[in-house]
């Protein structure tokens, strides 16, 4: 079996060309990764290399056999962090999200839930879910996305839905809901990190203007001092930011969107195999959702 440090000298003379740069990047001599490419030689039982005076580079054999090399090394850094994921799974339940809804929920759920978890506030894409899963990067991947393949499967949570918070002497907060096409024309203040509710209200109040702010701090600055409406969701109030906010600001009311598109479908993603460990959480999660905003 040819020594891993081996390939690794062999990948990454592919790479720069010479054994000067090869010896420098891996931090080792020129001797060395010379001994090496004698030895690789040795160990394939054909020539990898031409030789010249002060010169020697790949033949088409060699290039073959770099790029082998490349390919094992990748795969052997990838089974390594499977089964750390793996084992640090047994022991901390890790979790994502594509949506931020969950996250904010968790948070605050975390200290009640019978696993100690840990989350990843990084929120990930749905293309990603699965090889996250199959890697054991993370347990659980909440996402409004439903998967069901031979390795994954996909349960039910909750739901997150828009509330708009408008001013009280505005006409539309005396009614018990309001619609997308009743906010055009206005002007909103929004946190940015959103996630996919960014594009849903863009798309569907496009004569409104929004104001985006990065900033929790400005954010709460300018809602408490001017009348611009937000945004917030069922599960967003979870946060004491925003809970808080809400309840201080006597001056807003509290609004649902009854548009089917302010309605977001959560689902938690796992694999299957590790359904009847996650099963107690999953559960614990589902019956403390934060229950939709109710018509006044």
């Amino acid at each position: 079996m040819i020594e891993s440090y081996l390939l690794e000298e062999l990948s990454v003379f592919a790479q720069t060309g010479t054994l000067t740069k090869t010896a420098t990047q891996l931090n080792v001599t020129q001797p060395s990764v010379t001994r090496g490419m004698q030895e690789l030689e040795d160990e394939f039982g054909v020539q990898l290399f031409e030789r010249q005076a002060n010169h020697i580079q790949l033949t088409p054999t060699g290039v073959l056999a770099a790029e082998e090399a490349t390919k094992l090394l990748k795969l052997n850094t990838a089974m390594i962090a499977k089964v750390q994921n793996y084992d640090q799974g047994q022991h901390l339940t890790a979790i994502a999200a594509t949506v931020p809804g969950p996250l904010i929920l968790l948070g605050e759920l975390q200290p009640t839930l019978s696993r100690h978890i840990q989350i990843d506030t990084n929120a990930i894409s749905n293309q990603q879910i699965t090889d996250a899963l199959n890697n054991n990067q993370y347990a659980v991947i909440f996402s409004d996305q439903e998967i069901f393949t031979d390795e994954i499967e996909s349960q039910y949570i909750g739901e997150e839905r828009l509330q708009v918070n408008l001013d009280q002497f505005t006409y539309l907060a005396n009614q018990p809901t309001v619609t997308f096409e009743e906010l055009q024309g206005m002007s909103f203040i929004v946190m940015r990190a959103i996630g996919p509710w960014s594009a849903i209200i863009q798309d569907n109040i496009p004569e409104a203007k929004f104001m985006y702010q990065d900033d929790r701090d400005a954010f709460a600055e300018i809602t408490k001092y001017s009348r611009f409406p937000f945004f917030t969701t069922n599960l967003s109030q979870s946060d004491p930011f925003f809970n808080e906010q809400v309840k201080n600001d006597k001056d807003r009311v509290t609004v649902p969107i009854s548009d089917d598109s302010a309605k977001m479908v959560v689902y938690a993603n796992y694999l299957i195999a590790q359904k009847k460990r996650l099963a107690p959480m999953l559960s614990e999660i589902q019956q403390q959702w934060p229950k939709a905003l109710q018509s006044k």
